[in-house]
């Protein structure tokens, strides 16, 4: 079973039929800095076997201070040239290779607190020894949604023409960030593209695991955020090599993720701490012309399946808006996205 669920995963990280399409146009080598970190190692496999399947010769190469030895033999063994560096020494940084294609990973991110003066070092000093060094290259700089203020959740987010107004001490970091590689566009007619993600998450690490492990051991769950803006780990890594060839002076700005408010209650499922049990996942649906339903008086169908039946009385939770909770059955898992059409009885009818 263990196999099998490898094998599973190792499908998901192959590079799509467009991924390698866009590196077989793709001028010169790459190069990845802050190589790593979480996302680093996966991007440059994934950049290496894209590179296979296009059929060119462009080298795939990560810096990293590679402070796991073994990560390094891992990528070298996979056919990525690895230079254990510290980025922050010019020596260093200058001495490696010129390349065309820059991805620019390296930053910090935990452990902030207490630590403000090498924050900003790495997110705001280093970007322009970068940006000094790669100026001819095409370059792709990760930043971070915290860069915006804060906005409702049923807002859909922000966009990338919404205006910085970072909070908190790592967030206007990473905004330095993202004006010093502006700043070098600007000045060097450096191709840049700012590459504004949030959680990435893999089945290695992120926010559903962490649920499934507070679950498993029994812990209680925090539910006071009950959103979480995430991509999975895969496409952002895809997008981010494809983001190559958009790469402009001035910078372009990309969000790497869904502005679009969604919730997938069929996705993740909750146990009883006795006996492992599975808990039927609810679909809250928020509606008006509701106020007096009852329990039971709904039902509903998404896609092809009749599932679950109203479980709550509809609550008002703005005046006009109710919220009426829906049970869904088990059959509903993995369904994805489908029309869902609510039924209630209205007098002696069906509406």
């Amino acid at each position: 079973m263990a196999d099998a669920l490898l094998q599973q995963y190792q499908t998901l990280l192959t590079p799509s039929d467009a991924l390698i399409e866009d590196l077989s146009r793709l001028q010169g080598d790459i190069m990845i800095l802050g190589a790593g970190g979480k996302m680093g190692p996966a991007l440059a496999k994934l950049a290496i076997q894209a590179v296979a399947a296009a059929g060119t010769n462009s080298r795939v190469m990560a810096a990293s201070r590679f402070s796991d030895a073994g990560l390094m033999t891992e990528l070298q063994e996979a056919g990525i040239e690895t230079h254990p560096v510290d980025l922050l020494d010019d020596r260093q940084l200058f001495g490696l290779p010129e390349v065309e294609n820059v991805l620019y990973l390296a930053g910090m991110k935990f452990g902030t607190t207490g630590n403000e003066p090498l924050t900003w070092a790495m997110n705001a000093y280093l970007p322009g020894r970068v940006a000094a060094k790669y100026r001819n290259a095409n370059l792709v700089a990760f930043s971070t949604g915290n860069v915006y203020p804060f906005s409702a959740v049923e807002s859909g987010g922000a966009t990338e023409a919404t205006l910085p107004d970072p909070v908190g001490e790592y967030a206007q970091s990473c905004l330095g960030r993202e004006r010093i590689f502006q700043y070098a566009s600007l000045e060097f007619g450096t191709p840049v593209l700012l590459y504004r993600l949030n959680y990435a998450i893999d089945v290695r690490y992120g926010v559903l695991l962490e649920i499934a492990r507070t679950v498993l051991e029994s812990r209680p769950l925090d539910l006071t955020m009950g959103y979480v803006n995430v991509i999975w780990q895969g496409d952002a890594n895809e997008i981010a090599l494809r983001s190559l060839h958009h790469c402009t002076s001035p910078a372009k700005i990309l969000n790497v993720t869904n502005r679009i408010r969604t919730t997938e209650p069929f996705s993740v499922r909750t146990f009883k701490l006795r006996g492992s049990k599975l808990v039927p996942s609810v679909l809250r649906v928020f509606a008006t012309g509701v106020r007096n339903f009852a329990g039971q008086q709904s039902t509903i169908r998404i896609g092809s399946i009749n599932t679950g039946g109203q479980i709550s009385n509809a609550f008002e939770v703005e005046p006009g808006v109710y919220f009426i909770d829906f049970e869904l059955s088990d059959n509903m898992a993995g369904i994805g996205d489908g029309p869902v059409v609510i039924s209630t009885v209205v007098g002696t009818g069906v509406a």
